[in-house]
């Protein structure tokens, strides 16, 4: 059989999570939209600086994350733009978010939204929050590299 080649197109991503956050685990998750939301997606018109995920009832949530009303559409059909949307997960996935959630204090951060196979699909990070030194650290560390790369690229 021929295996089906998956085609991922980034729509929007959440650069400052890796610097705020230490990123220990990542979820794949579908998420809820309407049609107009899809659109605006698509269109580029979303934003997950300050976007996060809860788990309540048994559901996991993404709070939120603003995708701008699609412009070509009335007033009336369109959708709010920082609603709560459900993102779709596996019963196994969930409790095991819950658990590590409950027992380590970590949190739910919306990474990146992305297009795969014609569906909106959220990488969800199971993160830990960074004490100040550390993105100090990051910081030094990502000056040291490029220092290295300018210094190879002369020779």
């Amino acid at each position: 059989m021929a295996e089906k080649t998956q085609k991922m197109k980034l729509l929007t991503d959440n650069r400052q999570a890796r610097f705020r956050y230490e990123i220990l685990e990542t979820y794949e998750a579908g998420i809820e939209l309407k049609g107009t939301e899809v659109k605006s997606i698509i269109a580029g018109r979303a934003n997950l600086q300050d976007a996060y995920a809860l788990v309540r009832g048994g559901e996991v949530w993404l709070f939120n994350a603003h995708i701008s009303p699609f412009q070509q559409a009335s007033q009336y059909f369109n959708h709010e733009p920082r609603r709560d949307r459900k993102l779709l997960l596996h019963r196994k996935e969930i409790n095991k978010l819950v658990g590590k959630i409950e027992q380590k204090g970590l949190t739910l951060v919306p990474l990146k939204m992305y297009m795969s196979n014609n569906k909106v699909k959220v990488a969800l990070g199971l993160a830990r929050g960074k004490k100040l030194h550390d993105k100090r650290e990051d910081v030094k560390r990502r000056d040291d590299q490029r220092d290295m790369r300018r210094a190879l690229k002369q020779y």
